[in-house]
């Protein structure tokens, strides 16, 4: 009898090991959701419960704010002509994605995330024009992924440091975390960040700043990383983080 609860404490403890090895390797984000699929388009509420429905750690998207004020998910700074970031909502509203939804809210993108049970929102806000309104951007996002109660499952990155320095002073607790790619690890540290998301093609410039991030606690993320050769080379460079359009191949690698 004391052999096999030995035996069983001893399984035991090797599951729990996997199971950590297992949670400390390179996650898979899946570029403005997982839209190169059926039925999917980028940034659209299809491509983020296809995002949830593969297991990705998360979905990246893009939010801008309209000239009065309400919070939209779009990459581009345009849609059908129009200027998002000065154009009022009631004539953006009714204009369709790739795959025949109308441009979702934001508001709208965090109830359906809400709803799923797998995902976090990787959410990136856009350059504005000015500081003020940057700063502007992070409160209102801010705010609504408060009320809507997603603030720990919510993800913040931009290439603004204005915006992002102000999620960091009124969101202390928020992991945020900067895409431009010309601050070191250390410079990052120094202003609060979570960690880096840079392009793939500046740490490659820098592979030293995988361990500089490490030894100040940061996370990496490397964007957009489509080539399954690279997905390899940066999970075991130690990325903990890969923003992919191929989010399906990236889950088969960085699982083996």
């Amino acid at each position: 009898m004391k052999k096999l609860n030995f035996a069983l404490l001893f399984l035991f403890c090797l599951l729990l090991a996997g199971n950590a090895d297992a949670k400390s390797g390179t996650k898979v984000i899946a570029h403005r959701g997982y839209w190169r699929c059926e039925g999917s388009a980028q940034n659209s509420i299809r491509s983020l419960e296809r995002a949830n429905d593969i297991r990705a750690y998360g979905s990246e998207f893009d939010v801008h704010l309209t000239s009065d004020n309400v919070i939209v998910v779009n990459h581009d700074g345009t849609i059908q002509g129009f200027d998002i970031q000065n154009t009022p909502y009631d004539q953006l509203k009714n204009l369709q994605l790739a795959n025949g939804e109308t441009l979702p809210t934001l508001r709208q993108y965090l109830e359906k995330g809400k709803q799923l049970k797998h995902i976090r929102m990787i959410l990136e806000i856009k350059e504005h024009a000015t500081p003020e309104r940057n700063h502007e951007a992070a409160d209102k996002v801010y705010a609504m992924v408060k009320e809507l109660g997603m603030t720990g499952r919510t993800e913040f990155i931009s290439f603004s440091l204005e915006a992002c320095k102000e999620m960091i002073r009124i969101a202390p607790k928020s992991k945020v975390y900067y895409l431009n790619g010309e601050l070191s690890p250390a410079q990052l540290k120094q202003l609060g960040f979570a960690g880096l998301d840079y392009q793939d093609k500046v740490m490659d410039e820098h592979p030293e700043w995988f361990g500089e991030a490490k030894q100040n606690n940061l996370k990496v993320n490397v964007w957009t990383v489509d080539d399954e050769a690279k997905m390899e080379a940066y999970s075991k460079e130690g990325a903990d983080f890969i923003t992919t359009n191929e989010p399906v191949k990236a889950l088969a690698i960085v699982r083996k």
